[in-house]
């Protein structure tokens, strides 16, 4: 795994050179073809039918959608075929339409996650998915398979970001905003 980020080693205030991070944050995007209040808003209120449960869930088969709870502190889980919930974390940053974190409790320690939301011009989205705290894992828990085998160490965890990321654009694209159902 290349490692291009770097941080300043706090143990030697004298020396501020560059050391390499060893588990450095996974980091995705995409750019979405539209306004960035209605990709936020779609993006969190129909996670449920874009995310790909399939491998990408806890409850595998019996998993059916996710919801966003959306304000601080509000869960992120998935809801299996007889009602029961798995929570994948709580949203620590609720900041409409330009971001929320979340912590991550589908890895062996928990981890962090945040997305961010940049407009790119009126009709233009980038999304962008952050996933830190790699570094609170042993070297055996960065192997565990997570969605794919390997886990962090084998890059499953970039794979699946850039999959559900994929994936959201296609709905989000597809879901008429106002204005399009105005001009229909």
């Amino acid at each position: 795994m290349p490692d291009e980020f770097t941080r300043v080693d706090p143990d030697d205030a004298g020396d501020r050179s560059l050391l390499p991070l060893l588990r450095p944050p996974i980091r995705q995007n995409v750019t979405v073809r539209s306004d960035l209040d209605h990709v936020f808003v779609t993006f969190v209120r129909t996670i449920g039918i874009w995310w790909p449960l399939q491998p990408m869930s806890v409850g595998g088969d019996r998993a059916r959608t996710v919801t966003i709870e959306e304000h601080p502190g509000g869960r992120v889980y998935e809801t299996w075929d007889d009602g029961t919930t798995a929570e994948w974390g709580r949203l620590t940053v609720w900041e409409p339409p330009g971001r929320f974190v979340m912590s991550w409790l589908n890895t062996p320690e928990p981890t962090e996650v945040e997305l961010t939301f940049t407009a790119l011009g009126d009709t233009l989205t980038r999304v962008s998915v952050e996933h830190r705290g790699w570094e609170h894992l042993s070297d055996a828990q960065l192997r565990q398979d997570c969605a794919a085998p390997g886990g962090y160490r084998s890059g499953a965890y970039s794979g699946g970001w850039a999959t559900a990321l994929a994936a959201s654009v296609a709905v989000i694209e597809s879901t008429p905003t106002p204005d399009r159902e105005a001009s229909s």
